[in-house]
């Protein structure tokens, strides 16, 4: 069992659609990636985790396998999300601009490279454009070769923040000619994990969560690094949505040392060299913080998915058990 497990090299696809209000249609996405409908594992792939957010009509579905088979997975779930999701009848708070809208693709076992997950997004999008003829793509990250765009660039260079998916005028896709308005604009990309960690806080009122956002995010000054944020109106109250980057050590070396000494940042390798990232607990501490000062509070913190760590450690034991759909079982078992 162990020699079995060290030879494992795992990547992790965070594959988001934009559905939460159809559970039939998320779960029919999620048996796709395993291969049957019993959620019995075909492709040597589990579905650890199914996030779904009504008020933002999105979905996270959690896909890990070896690097080698994690294409088939990925392609086969996306096919089923572009046969059942219509962006013509879509409706939702978060911005979007595809029936699958993301594609990223992280290493999770550290002899894994960037590179390669780049060379299964490439794969990815190639077949899925045989597979969905109507079907466009834009690349980040490693998969955007030579200049590697990050997705927060690509997003503001396409004015995704300003956009639906009913005008992408001015949007031009790397792959695929015509935006189809069924289908949308899926980015697809690879790069060292990024996590969702969204942080709820008691008020209606957007304009205080819009400031703790834009306090927090990393390029402000005294922000978190490797931290986006927007505020978005849910549930009655605000949400702080951070996405939560793994940065190369050496790029924070302009971290406080405040930062350094408390231990705020979880280390990991890939292919011998460590990434950090800001730990849930940071997050969830300073966002408490800066809403105290406005005069509200916190009322609880949605990790979407789980720690890189967490993540391949889950992903090891439902691929040699042969549980494709983990998050069924596991959900089953919590009940």
């Amino acid at each position: 069992m162990a020699s079995s497990r060290l030879a494992l090299r795992l990547a992790a696809c965070l594959l988001n659609i934009s559905e939460a209000r159809n559970q039939c249609i998320v779960e029919k996405v999620a048996q796709a990636a395993v291969g049957n409908k019993q959620g019995q594992m075909e492709t040597q792939a589990t579905v650890l985790n199914i996030f779904s957010d009504y008020d933002y009509n999105r979905s996270v579905l959690t896909i890990v396998a070896p690097i080698e088979t994690l294409g088939c997975a990925i392609v086969a779930a996306c096919t089923e999300a572009y046969k059942l999701i219509d962006m013509e009848k879509h409706s939702g708070i978060h911005p979007c601009l595809g029936a699958v809208d993301l594609v990223p693709i992280y290493p999770l076992s550290e002899s894994v490279g960037l590179g390669e997950c780049a060379k299964v997004a490439h794969g990815v999008a190639e077949r899925l454009t045989h597979a969905v003829p109507e079907c466009s793509m834009f690349y980040f990250g490693y998969a955007d070769q030579p200049l590697k765009r990050s997705l927060v660039q690509r997003r503001k260079e396409s004015g995704w923040f300003r956009k639906s998916s009913s005008n992408m005028d001015g949007i031009k896709p790397d792959v695929g000619t015509v935006i189809s308005p069924r289908y949308g604009l899926t980015g697809i990309g690879a790069s060292a994990y990024v996590m969702n960690c969204n942080v709820t806080i008691n008020t209606q009122d957007l304009a205080i969560g819009q400031r703790i956002a834009r306090a927090i995010r990393g390029a402000s000054v005294g922000g978190l690094q490797g931290i986006q944020a927007m505020a978005f109106p849910h549930g009655g109250r605000v949400e702080i949505a951070c996405n939560v980057e793994s940065l190369k050590e050496k790029e924070h070396s302009l971290l406080a040392t405040h930062e350094r000494e408390s231990r705020s940042h979880v280390s990991y390798r890939i292919q011998g060299e460590s990434y950090q990232y800001v730990s849930p607990s940071t997050i969830e501490r300073q966002i408490k913080k800066m809403a105290d000062s406005q005069g509200v509070t916190t009322v609880g913190t949605a990790l979407v998915g789980f720690t890189p760590e967490r993540c391949k450690s889950l992903a090891e034991q439902a691929i040699l058990q042969g549980t494709g759909m983990f998050w069924k079982e596991h959900k089953m078992r919590k009940m």
